[in-house]
């Protein structure tokens, strides 16, 4: 394994936020950061096994990506699908990069955990019969995807699980942005700081003190101009993990969806997404003169896995010298527009499109990360104490590209087998009686924040140097316009002592700087198109110097130590798991 710095895996890196020393705490069990799939089911297990558990979210309960996703949640639930077929479809989306045994935790696990959550009180829509009604979505060879809503499956299971949190008494601090993770002198997980944003019963910087932190913050999508992720997704669970001195993988694998409502050329922020399953139920792509032009371009046409549709259009916008494409489902007719896809009907027709009678302008923008947070089978990262779920982690299930709906899926197993842990955790060494005692805070800043309009600028570099389409050249641009914004800030701490006015604005872009970084570091290194990474100047994939994993951890001075890995294998996250990961 290659590597530059020499930080050891699982040490923290001395570099925290500047913030004021925290003004309250509570203690728990088990702290949760984020209120999606991943961290509402984690929390209703951990729970449910006895665990004092604390659940912290930046905005309020059902305000994270979850409540957003529209297609369902993909699972072998269907007569004559197997677990087998969907981790063959999952191998072939992620492109050689998939850990086997991840997918195969997933995909058998899949179905009942899905049957849990219906338990829990989510209702899926249903064919005549009563059985569950599945449709298929991009890289998928049968119908698996359950859905709810017709088009709003995230706000179905959302409502569930706040539903039952609530019900639950579980504790809860919202509208709370994680600032930093706290360790013990022996480096191991001692809670998170936090800040209340003004509401409920605590307000400003505080602690939340556990033995077990698990992240399940969602993406990074705000790193980039047009994202379908919501304003709060600016990374800041990847950052978290990187400045506590843990591993990420993969960060170069943004999938862009292909089809985002194309709402102008400037637009920012987040778009309307136009939902895969449109396609799944016959849905054409076309050119402004109605030519499908992904037919001949794979075996299925629109419903190829979605790095393939993205290059498939993005080629095609060029070609013609076209801002956008258009999909195509007029002859749905209005019925099954309005039962089927009825948010994505409103949606249009708020932007002055009504899919009924016209072709809906698309084109690709920054949706999901595949990469993350290194972690084991069991959701553990490289720091004693510290899980990860979700968008933010990165479990090997979906490699180089993720296949559609399986994201809700992951974040369901895997966040049971994070509280599991937890829970044998607690039994084993009695951690109730352990009351952590976090490494005092830094009291003067000793790294810069970045002022509020930096956010602005990160994302105008990262959508014009690592986008849909990258090369050396524009990856050597984005990084140096990263570390013209960086040296900026940094050059006023060190000539003056001042630093940006700690606060939402500046946290949030300090954390897309640091995950902006780490994006563009792994992308210059993997040298091939694989996936969701497109390189113009190396158009191929190329398994016999790229068939393996980029690592990367964040050094003291602030430094990148990229690894990759001799294989496609990931090694273990600790040295004392160094078991057989197949059997966890």
């Amino acid at each position: 394994m290659s590597a530059t710095g020499t930080t050891p895996t699982g040490t923290a890196t001395g570099i925290r936020l500047h913030a004021p020393a925290p003004g309250w705490s509570v203690t728990a069990d088990v702290v949760i950061v984020g209120s999606g799939v991943a961290g509402l089911t984690a929390a209703l297990r951990c729970q449910a096994a006895g665990l004092r558990t604390v659940v912290v979210t930046k905005a309020r309960l059902d305000d994270g990506s979850t409540r957003w996703a529209q297609g369902g949640v993909a699972a072998a639930l269907g007569e004559g699908d197997t677990p087998e077929q969907h981790l063959d479809d999952t191998l072939v989306a992620g492109a050689g990069l998939c850990d086997e045994a991840a997918v195969r935790t997933l995909v058998t696990e899949g179905p009942d955990a899905v049957r849990r959550l219906i338990a829990t009180g989510a209702h899926f829509d249903e064919s005549a019969g009563g059985a569950l009604a599945l449709t298929r979505e991009g890289g998928h060879h049968r119908r698996r995807i359950a859905h709810a809503g017709g088009d709003a499956t995230g706000a179905e299971i959302s409502r569930a699980l706040v539903e039952a949190v609530r019900a639950r008494g579980i504790r809860t601090v919202e509208n709370a942005l994680v600032l930093d993770l706290l360790t013990d002198a022996d480096g191991r997980t001692a809670g998170v700081s936090l800040h209340v944003m003004g509401e409920g019963q605590h307000d400003g910087v505080g602690a939340a003190l556990a033995p077990a932190v698990v992240l399940a913050t969602g993406g990074m999508g705000q790193v980039f101009s047009a994202t379908t992720n919501p304003h709060v997704s600016t990374g800041d669970g990847v950052a978290l993990a990187l400045r506590a001195g843990a591993e990420v993988s993969d960060l170069e694998f943004v999938q862009f969806h292909p089809t985002v409502l194309f709402l102008g050329a400037d637009a920012e922020g987040q778009q309307p997404l136009v939902s895969e399953a449109v396609r799944g139920e016959g849905a054409h792509l076309v050119d402004a003169d109605g030519v499908r032009f992904m037919v001949g371009q794979h075996e299925l046409a629109e419903l190829a896995p979605r790095d393939i549709v993205a290059k498939g259009i993005t080629r095609r916008m060029q070609e013609l010298g076209a801002e956008h494409m258009y999909l195509d489902a007029r002859h749905f007719g209005a019925e099954m527009w309005e039962t089927r896809f009825p948010t994505i009907l409103a949606s249009c027709r708020a932007h002055g499109i009504d899919p009924v009678t016209e072709p809906i302008p698309v084109a690709p923008a920054a949706h999901y990360a595949s990469g993350g947070v290194r972690t084991d089978l069991r959701g553990r990262t490289t720091v004693p104490g510290l899980y990860a779920c979700g968008e933010v982690a990165c479990t090997g299930v979906h490699g180089a590209n993720r296949l559609a709906s399986n994201s809700l899926l992951e974040g369901l197993v895997y966040a049971e087998r994070i509280a599991d842990d937890i829970a044998a955790s607690h039994r084993e060494n009695g951690l109730h009686a352990r009351v952590p005692a976090p490494v005092p805070h830094p009291e003067t800043p000793t790294h810069a924040l970045m002022p509020p309009e930096a956010r602005f600028a990160i994302q105008r570099v990262m959508t014009q140097g690592a986008g849909v389409l990258r090369s050396a050249d524009s990856l050597a641009e984005a990084a140096a316009g990263l570390g013209r914004i960086h040296a900026e800030a940094a050059g006023a701490l060190a000539e003056n002592g001042k630093t940006a006015e700690p606060g939402v604005d500046t946290w949030e872009a300090t954390n897309l700087l640091c995950v902006a970084r780490v994006l563009v570091a792994a992308a210059r290194r993997r040298e091939e198109t694989r996936g969701c990474h497109w390189r113009e100047d190396h158009a191929d994939r190329d398994d016999a110097a790229w068939s393996r994993h980029i690592v990367v951890r964040l050094n003291p001075d602030r430094t990148l130590a990229v690894h990759t890995t001799p294989t496609a294998e990931f090694p273990p996250t600790r040295p004392e798991c160094r078991t057989n990961q197949q059997e966890q």
